[in-house]
């Protein structure tokens, strides 16, 4: 924020920072979140998890800067196009029965908030994990914090494309040194799905790790992108 500040100063820019004491009255279910910003009142979104709470503000704020510029955009169309916002990939719910979430969350701060957001949405069940995390990732850390669940089923795969993903057996070997190998298993992805759909239908089953593997676990379920 410091460096921000200080080429904020140096270009003569005004900077907008959200303010924390500006969110009030949250609240959620498992279709939006409801709160107030400012002048805003009663905003819904169709969106999961407290980030985007934040992200939202933001939005805000810059809709207000164009208004201050001389744009025209009607509360109407502000509303409406933040409860009807759709974020694929992102915490998205792609089958009921079975419960099976995809987020791509693929770095240490998105692993993170998707623990905080399992917490949030799914705190009763117990949950399944298939993970594909890309070579360009730090999947030391990401396996190290999404093993926190010491109660989660793992499926480790490689992706769909083993020269871009880490192996299967490197995760796993990775994860037994927080984990006991009885919860912990090496599947081709679609198999994995499959298993999981199968042998763990009373679990939320997270598939997580990358973006890139959406399409083929949307084709795995038969699932309408």
């Amino acid at each position: 924020m410091d460096v921000i500040k200080e080429e904020c100063k140096e270009k003569n820019s005004k900077l907008h920072i959200i303010e924390k004491e500006d969110l009030k009255d949250y609240e959620f279910n498992k279709d939006f979140q409801k709160f107030n910003y400012k002048n805003y009142k009663n905003i819904e979104i169709n969106l999961k998890g407290k980030a985007q709470i934040y992200n939202t503000a933001e939005v805000l704020e810059c809709i207000d800067i164009l208004k201050e510029k001389g744009y025209k955009i009607p509360d109407n169309a502000i509303f409406s196009g933040l409860k009807t916002v759709v974020h694929k990939a992102r915490l998205e719910t792609l089958s009921l029965d079975p419960l099976i979430i995809f987020d791509g969350g693929h770095n240490e701060n998105a692993i993170n908030n998707l623990e905080e957001n399992i917490k949030q949405y799914y705190p009763e069940s117990n949950k399944v994990y298939i993970i594909s995390l890309l070579k360009t990732k730090d999947y030391k850390t990401i396996i190290k914090n999404i093993c926190r669940d010491k109660n989660g089923i793992f499926f480790f795969t490689s992706g769909n494309d083993k020269k871009k993903y880490v192996s299967k057996s490197k995760l796993y070997n990775e994860a037994k040194k927080y984990l006991n190998d009885i919860n912990m298993y090496k599947e081709e992805l679609e198999d994995a799905i499959d298993i999981a759909k199968k042998a763990y239908s009373d679990r939320t089953i997270l598939i997580v790790g990358s973006f890139y593997v959406y399409k083929t676990v949307c084709e795995a379920l038969r699932f309408e992108r």
